[in-house]
C-alpha cells in the first residue's frame, strides 16, 4: 500500500511537536518539556516508515473521481494540492484527514489591535523560531494551554505581567461529578496542578473569574480593561496580550466535502460524525486526531492508529479478525486517554459572554463586520448563516469563516432564540486555501 503524507509545515511534527527535529539539533527541545521532547522518537519512526512525504504542500480541494457504473458516493478521491513548483492532483482510494484543532475565536473590543494575539500563536513562534516576547506578557483566558505556555515562557527567560483567568466561578464544583472518572488521567491532572502551583509562586498578579475584557490603544495595544464576576474592575498598561479560550476541531475540509456533523454540547463545537475506525459519512474518507473531536495529543495518536487500521481493513490488507485484534488494545488505551476529558470540559467550559460580544466588536476580521451588523441582519426574516453571509459578507474573506463562523452562529442563535446546533455554520466552498490563477492554469496544462 502506497502512503503519501501531505504536510503544510516544513518538517514533520504537527502542532504538538512542531520543529522538533530542528530543536533537537539546536539542543533547545528540553526547555519545552518532556512531552515535547518525546516527539523526536515519533518523528524518527515516521521518517523510517517508508511513506512518501510532501512538506510545504497545501491541499486546497478534495473531490470524488468520476466513476461510471459505480454507485454514487464510491470510487477514488482526487486530492488537489500546491507545492513550490506548482499545482498537481493525486488519486487515492482512501483519504485520512489529520487537520487537528484550532483555537476557539474569542472576539472582544480591541482584539484586532497589534499586540493582541492568541496563546497558540505565541507558542508556535516559541517552538519554530525560538522567539519570546521582550516585554512582560499579559495572559487572558482559560484552559490547560495558558498554564503550559506560561511555564514554557518562564523557562525560556520570558516575563509574565499578569494572568486574567476567565474560568467561570464554581468551575471546580461543576467538575466534581466527573472527578471519579478522571482517575485514569491522574498523571495529567497532577501535571496541571503542578503548573498552577508553580505559577502562583512567581509573584505576578492573578485575577480570577474575569467576565469582561477590552483592549485599547492608538495603532497598537496600550491598555487592558477587565471586569470580574463579583464586580471588581481594573485597567492595566500592556504591550502584549495573549488570549485563549480552548480549542475546537478544524472541520473546514469535512464541511466542504459534505460530511455529516454533530453538535457537541459538552465542548460547544461541531465535529464530524465518524465510526469506530474514524471513517466519516463519506465512504473512504477518514478523520483522526482532534479534527474528529477534541481529545488531546495522546488520544490523537491512538485515533490515528485506529484510522490506519481501518484503512488497511477496508483496502483488504487486513482481515476482519486481525483488524479487531489490533484495535482492541487501542480502544482500551483510548478510553484511558480520554478519561480526563469530561473533567476538563466541565471546568473549562467557555462562559457565554465569549459568544455574544458587544455590538462594536469586529467579529469577521477579513471583512470588518461587527457583532452589531450581525445582530441587525439576524432580524431580517430569520436568515441562516449562509443568507447572513450574503447580507453582511461575514465569512466571505480568505479564512472562509474559520475565525467568525462560531461567533456568527452564536449571535444568530441568540437573536433568534434557537440553539447553535440548529443554526449551524456557514457553507464552505473550495478552494479551501488561497491559490493563484497561475497554479490553476498549470494544473489544467498538466492534466
Amino acid at each position: 500500500m502506497t502512503t503519501i503524507l501531505v504536510d503544510e509545515q516544513q518538517a514533520p511534527g504537527g502542532q504538538i511537536w512542531r520543529a522538533i527535529e530542528e530543536n533537537v539539533r539546536r539542543g533547545v527541545h528540553q526547555g519545552l518539556g518532556a512531552a515535547y521532547s518525546a516527539g523526536a522518537a515519533v518523528v524518527q519512526n515516521f521518517r523510517e516508515c517508508g511513506a512518501h512525504y510532501l512538506p510545504e504542500t497545501r491541499v486546497w480541494q478534495i473531490e470524488r473521481a468520476p466513476s461510471p457504473g459505480k454507485p454514487a458516493g464510491s470510487g477514488e478521491w482526487i486530492v488537489f494540492l500546491s507545492r513550490a513548483d506548482g499545482a498537481e492532483s493525486i488519486r487515492a482510494r482512501h483519504v485520512l484527514l489529520a487537520t487537528g484543532a484550532q483555537e476557539r475565536p474569542m472576539p472582544f473590543p480591541g482584539w484586532t489591535l497589534p499586540g493582541v494575539m492568541t496563546v497558540g500563536a505565541a507558542q508556535i513562534l516559541h517552538k519554530s523560531a525560538h522567539q519570546i516576547p521582550d516585554q512582560p506578557v499579559w495572559i487572558a483566558g482559560s484552559g490547560p494551554l495558558p498554564l503550559l505556555y506560561m511555564t514554557q515562557l518562564l523557562d525560556a527567560g520570558g516575563r509574565i505581567a499578569g494572568w486574567l483567568d476567565t474560568t467561570p466561578r464554581g468551575a471546580l464544583r461543576r467538575g466534581l461529578p466527573t472527578l471519579r472518572g478522571a482517575v485514569d488521567g491522574w498523571h495529567d491532572l497532577l501535571k496541571g496542578l503542578l503548573w498552577s502551583a508553580r505559577l502562583r509562586g512567581r509573584g505576578f498578579p492573578i485575577v480570577r473569574n474575569v467576565s469582561s475584557l477590552r483592549a485599547f490603544g492608538i495603532g497598537r495595544l496600550e491598555q487592558i480593561v477587565y471586569r470580574t464576576e463579583n464586580g471588581l474592575s481594573g485597567d492595566v498598561a500592556a504591550d502584549i496580550l495573549l488570549v485563549h479560550e480552548g480549542v475546537v476541531p478544524s472541520i473546514h475540509f469535512t464541511q466542504a466535502m459534505g460530511c455529516s456533523h454533530r453538535w457537541n454540547e459538552a465542548q460547544l463545537c461541531f465535529e464530524p460524525e465518524v465510526d469506530t475506525w474514524g471513517e466519516t459519512s463519506m465512504t473512504g474518507l477518514y478523520v483522526a486526531g482532534d479534527g474528529a473531536g477534541i481529545g488531546g495529543a495522546k488520544a490523537a495518536c491512538t485515533r490515528g492508529e485506529l484510522a490506519a487500521t481501518g484503512v488497511a481493513l477496508s483496502s483488504g490488507a487486513l482481515s476482519v479478525e486481525r483488524a479487531s485484534e489490533l484495535a482492541a488494545p487501542l480502544h482500551r488505551r483510548l478510553g484511558h486517554e480520554l478519561a480526563m476529558r469530561p473533567l476538563l470540559d466541565s471546568i473549562y467550559r467557555p462562559r457565554t459572554e465569549i459568544f455574544t460580544p458587544p455590538d462594536e466588536t469586529i467579529v469577521c476580521r477579513c471583512e470588518e463586520v461587527t457583532a452589531g451588523d450581525v445582530r441587525l441582519a439576524a432580524q431580517l426574516g430569520q436568515p441562516g448563516p449562509n443568507q447572513l453571509k450574503a447580507f453582511t459578507r461575514a465569512g466571505m474573506g480568505p479564512c472562509q469563516g474559520r475565525q467568525c463562523g462560531y461567533t456568527v452562529a452564536n449571535l444568530l442563535a441568540s437573536a433568534q432564540c434557537r440553539s447553535v446546533g440548529a443554526v449551524g455554520l456557514q457553507r464552505v466552498r473550495p478552494p479551501l486555501k488561497p491559490i493563484t490563477l497561475a497554479e490553476l492554469s498549470a494544473l489544467e496544462e498538466s492534466s
